[in-house]
């Protein structure tokens, strides 16, 4: 099975039996039969196809982590020594996380597995969801959502990171709703898990405040701050908290904070998925 697993994914990279033949050292021909009889050993279709092109199904979408997972697997049997894992890994990851504690994860990655390619997929935590659960990811580090996760996908919490109220240096105002009373909000993403957080936090206050600017991009907030645009409501992290001095003032929200949660979802758990144990292991170790 190995080798037709090897034809599939081929397939998957290239969109066509002919172009994952030419990859691979095949004919079209041998690349539809090994397709088939990969078909026939899963018990169902695994791709949808129009013309010459192909498309991975709901079966496909499922196998391909699989795939993946057991020819790394395959080539440490054969090199017991870690170091042998080799193939592409598909790493989902919110802007805040690519801008913090990723490139110190993919670090250690790099010196354990330095046979693996990563491909960091970006995007807001809804859509990266959705890709894990289809297969297009192997893993990503998403905002925890309002509602349970599939419960065939292997989750873990990696952080807990509390609120706050950022104001420019200038901004007058010693409490939160003075604050947000009289300046304008740069509003986190309402349709972000985050977002969403906010706008709750702003209701069970009763607060209105005058919405300037909205988007989800932690770092450009604290800019917009920065440059006297308003203030927000943000999650404790980013490059902008690091900066020394801090570019704009930071409240505790006291007893009403509320916390925003990283979580780590992957198809395989860490104890089936050497890649998964690492980064799952880094991730922890940072946060």
């Amino acid at each position: 099975m190995l080798r037709e697993l090897r034809t599939f994914l081929a397939v998957v990279r290239h969109g066509t039996f002919s172009a994952a033949g030419a990859a691979v050292g095949l004919t079209q021909s041998a690349v539809s039969t090994q397709i088939r009889n990969l078909e026939a050993d899963i018990g169902e279709p695994l791709f949808e196809r129009t013309g010459r092109a192909v498309k991975l199904n709901a079966a496909g979408r499922r196998l391909l982590p699989q795939a993946n997972e057991m020819l790394m697997l395959a080539e440490r049997i054969r090199h017991p020594d870690q170091t042998s894992l080799v193939g592409e890994w598909h790493l989902g990851a919110i802007a805040s996380l690519q801008s913090g504690t990723l490139p110190i994860v993919l670090s250690a990655l790099a010196r354990e597995a330095p046979g693996v390619m990563t491909r960091v997929v970006p995007g807001v935590s809804l859509a990266l969801l959705d890709q894990v659960d289809k297969g297009d990811l192997d893993m990503a580090v998403v905002v925890q959502p309002p509602f349970a996760l599939p419960a065939d996908l292997h989750t873990r919490v990696i952080a807990r990171e509390p609120f706050v109220l950022i104001a420019p240096l200038d901004s007058e105002g010693e409490s939160v709703d003075t604050l947000l009373e009289t300046h304008p909000l740069v509003l986190y993403d309402r349709g972000s898990f985050g977002g969403r957080q906010v706008v709750k936090f702003l209701e069970g206050r009763r607060l209105r405040p005058d919405i300037r600017l909205e988007l989800d991009e932690i770092d450009a907030i604290a800019g917009m701050v920065e440059h006297g645009l308003g203030v927000a409501l943000l999650p404790l992290t980013g490059l902008w908290q690091r900066r020394d001095p801090r570019p704009v003032r930071v409240l505790s929200l006291g007893e009403k904070t509320f916390f925003r949660e990283l979580v780590l979802i992957s198809r395989l758990p860490p104890e089936q998925s050497p890649l998964v144990a690492i980064i799952e292991r880094e991730l922890l170790s940072l946060m």
